[in-house]
């Protein structure tokens, strides 16, 4: 790519839409790997995409109003720092660092018949700590925690440069 059409995708004032692009996108590998391929998500699974869903948001709204450019590129930033927080703590689930929530699949035992059938009925279809796919050695969450480093870095940068350019 010429550099100086690499340097006008890159300015602050389309790096919004890069982020929610990039955003959309890893909901929607996120979604083929769901539908496509049949990889049903646990509980912190789905919740390591509702941060990408704001991330989205605030990309297209710093996009649209140049005064608050940066404020969004920031909030952009942390919904993802935010999602990739929960993929740490995905990841350590699913290799056994720690513990994870009671809604994951695990959770007290149940002291009566009606219990258990509440509890076998509420149970989500798929575990936290069991890694469904891996791929170069990573789960999903792994890359997860990669992939939102890296748009992290790119918020940071963007939100840096559109302050800036207000001065």
């Amino acid at each position: 790519m010429h550099s100086a059409a690499a340097n006008k995708l890159l300015a602050p004032a389309y790096s919004g839409l890069l982020i929610a692009v990039a955003s959309a996108a890893t909901l929607g590998m996120a979604f083929v790997a769901q539908y496509g391929f049949g990889l049903a998500p646990c509980e912190l699974c789905l919740w390591q995409r509702w941060p990408y869903a704001a991330a989205i948001v605030f990309g297209l709204a710093a996009l649209l109003l140049p005064r608050l450019r940066m404020a969004l590129l920031v909030l952009a930033s942390l919904s993802i720092l935010i999602g990739g927080g929960i993929g740490v703590f995905h990841v350590g689930v699913e290799e056994k660092w720690w513990q994870g929530l009671t809604s994951c699949g695990g959770g007290p035992t149940p002291n009566s018949i009606d219990a258990l059938r509440a509890q076998l009925l509420t149970a989500p279809v798929a575990r936290c700590d069991e890694v469904s796919f891996r791929f170069l050695g990573l789960s999903m969450a792994g890359w997860n925690v990669l992939w939102s480093i890296c748009l992290v870095i790119f918020g940071a940068l963007a939100a840096k440069r559109a302050g800036q350019e207000n001065k």
